[in-house]
């Protein structure tokens, strides 16, 4: 995994403040102080234009909270157990794409909130594929092949996702940054469990593959050149591990079968305003357990566009 987020130390910025000026100040007259020496240490030591952009990967489970008192407290162990095995099945299908990451890295990097949560990646195509991952994993189990007597208890789960791509930086053992502020917004918006995109990854895909709408089309040849991936990988990997979604050559029997984005405008939260994006892939996945194999057809997120203010 790309170890270039932005670290900011605490005692560092404190001695900064101490450097600077004092703790305390308690003067007859209340005066505001000139800050531009303080301002100029603190913005060199910040350094903001060596921010790394980063992908985040939101998901929240929908309508969490009406679900009964003891099918929600399983709720969050039943999350869990379905983001452990989405990690399984990306190294599985995707030993390419995910050659840079660990199943620990990602694990420790995955910011809870109990019903869901946001991961952190290089590329908004690292996110992506987890999330259609994480979408067959959860049919495996709506469709009582996953744990069924656990489903049949808590009943039928639905998600929603977000993608967005920008400044990541790290602080006190903690992610913080307008990739996860933004996301955050995008998820409590939502009202339809949908996969929603940012204009950044939307941009991200229209430079890097001429749009999400090829997806459909590309080849694993294609999309290991794409420019963040192309130079850095290890193109040997390919040739005993087949990625499961990108073949040698396009069809639309497996993979990704279906690609659409549609502009959904622009949402207000707090001070803020972001060009939106609703998204709809179709994966078509063979799913091997007990030396049984089906065909799993999946569609993370919908082309419904409304109710998103």
């Amino acid at each position: 995994m790309d170890k270039t987020v932005r670290t900011f130390d605490y005692e560092k910025i404190l001695r900064i403040l101490e450097d600077t000026e004092d703790k305390y100040v308690f003067e007859k007259v209340n005066l505001i102080p000139k800050d531009e020496d303080l301002r100029e240490k603190l913005e060199n030591y910040v350094n903001y234009s060596k921010m790394t952009r980063k992908a985040v990967l939101g998901i929240d489970i929908y309508k969490y909270s009406s679900y009964e008192q003891f099918e929600q407290t399983l709720v969050p162990f039943l999350f869990k157990l379905l983001f452990l095995e989405t990690i399984e099945l990306c190294f599985k299908n995707h030993t390419f794409f995910f050659q840079k990451y660990t199943k620990q890295e990602i694990v420790e990097n995955y910011i809870s909130t109990g019903d869901g949560g946001f991961l952190i990646f290089d590329t908004p195509l690292h996110a992506l594929l987890f999330a259609c991952n994480f979408a067959i994993v959860l049919r495996t189990y709506n469709s009582f092949h996953f744990y069924p007597k656990l489903r049949k208890i808590i009943g039928g789960v639905s998600l929603r996702y977000a993608i967005t791509y920008d400044t990541i930086y790290y602080f006190d053992k903690s992610h913080y940054g307008r990739a996860i502020i933004n996301n955050a917004r995008i998820l409590s918006k939502d009202t339809l469990n949908r996969c929603i995109i940012d204009q950044n990854v939307y941009d991200w895909f229209t430079l890097n593959i001429d749009g999400l709408e090829n997806l459909q089309v590309l080849t694993i040849d294609e999309m290991a050149n794409i420019y963040d991936i192309q130079g850095s990988y290890d193109y040997d990997i390919l040739r005993d591990n087949p990625d499961a979604i990108f073949g040698k050559e396009s069809t639309r029997e497996f993979g990704i079968i279906n690609s659409d984005v549609l502009k959904i405008g622009e949402i207000k939260s707090k001070e803020s305003t972001l060009s939106v994006y609703n998204i709809h892939i179709q994966v078509a996945s063979k799913v091997e357990r007990t030396q049984i194999q089906r065909i799993i057809t999946i569609s993370l997120g919908n082309l419904n566009t409304s109710h998103l203010l």
